[in-house]
């Protein structure tokens, strides 16, 4: 095998400085030396790489030929060191994100531009899950983090960053049929008796008090699904008002005007990752940019 990382280096070297003896203080080598790496290189390829004739180093048609091969390979080469230290230092091979399918929205894809920048070997895996499978995720190490809402309780395997805030609010079709028949605006009770529609679990034990309020509930794995059944007349969902708002504007949905209460929730938006397994370089770098986009520091219901 003629070329190595080493005489690549020297070869383009002298292409781009014009003569031996430019590419040496480029190099930090003396002349002969660059000068025997190119005759070897010559040797074994049976090629003329550069005209020696001439005061400076002219690459022959036969240098050029090969020249785009040579800068991709260093190119690659760079990248292999650069990867290799990387994962010397820690860098994970994949890093999986688990996240709430009414997160897909929040501001999280910026810091995943700024590790594709710093780490452009590390591969990146996002995956939307209900909330309580998406931790399920976290605590099987299908996922390394996990984008969700505020827990209800603390949990001691878990940390968390918080990164961000969505108001909840509860729509319905403007044709709903309990619109229809109430003589006057609904109150919060009334969604009791009016059918729900929940991104939950796929686990039908699981639930969450703070989003399951309806006696009857039908749920589904993702936002889509649950806009569509809505926007059906299907049921009422509770849903991140920056996920609904063009749908509200449209006139396919509406928020719900409560006679007696205020129609908004606010839910802390968190990374979490488990404490018992050691973040690699690439989460603990978002986790990092997630935190420089965290909001002024607010009390937590």
């Amino acid at each position: 095998m003629a070329f190595s990382s080493d005489n690549v280096r020297v070869f383009l070297a002298v292409l781009d400085s014009g003569s031996f003896s430019a590419a040496a203080r480029e190099l930090g080598r003396v002349p002969s030396s660059v000068s025997m790496t190119i005759s070897q290189l010559e040797a074994e390829l049976d090629l003329q790489l550069f005209d020696r004739t001439a005061r400076d180093a002219r690459p022959t048609d036969m240098a050029r030929a090969l020249e785009p091969d040579a800068r991709l390979l260093a190119s690659t080469l760079r990248q292999l060191d650069a990867h290799a230290l990387a994962m010397h230092q820690g860098l994970e091979r994949k890093l999986t994100l688990a996240v709430a399918p009414e997160l897909l929205s929040a501001p999280w894809a910026k810091p995943l531009a700024v590790l594709a920048q710093e780490f452009p070997s590390l591969e990146v895996e996002v995956l939307s899950s209900p909330q309580a499978d998406a931790m399920r995720m976290l605590y099987d190490d299908t996922a390394q983090l996990a984008l969700v809402f505020e827990r209800p309780a603390g949990n001691d395997r878990e940390a968390f960053q918080e990164f961000s805030s969505e108001m909840l609010v509860a729509v319905i079709a403007p044709d709903h049929p309990a619109l229809r028949r109430k003589k006057r605006k609904l109150r919060y009770e009334d969604l009791y008796d009016i059918r729900q529609i929940a991104v939950a679990s796929r686990d039908a034990r699981v639930s969450d008090p703070r989003f399951f309020l309806a006696r009857q509930i039908w749920r589904t794995d993702n936002h889509l699904a649950t806009l569509s059944l809505v926007r059906e007349g299907l049921g009422w969902a509770y849903l991140p008002q920056s996920l609904v708002q063009a749908q509200i504007e449209a006139g396919a949905l509406t928020v719900i005007d409560f006679d007696n209460i205020s129609n908004q929730q606010r839910q802390w938006v968190d990374v979490v990752w488990c404490k018992d397994r050691p973040l690699g370089l690439g989460a603990q770098r978002f986790v990092a940019l997630m935190r420089e986009m965290a909001p002024a520091r607010r009390k937590r219901r």
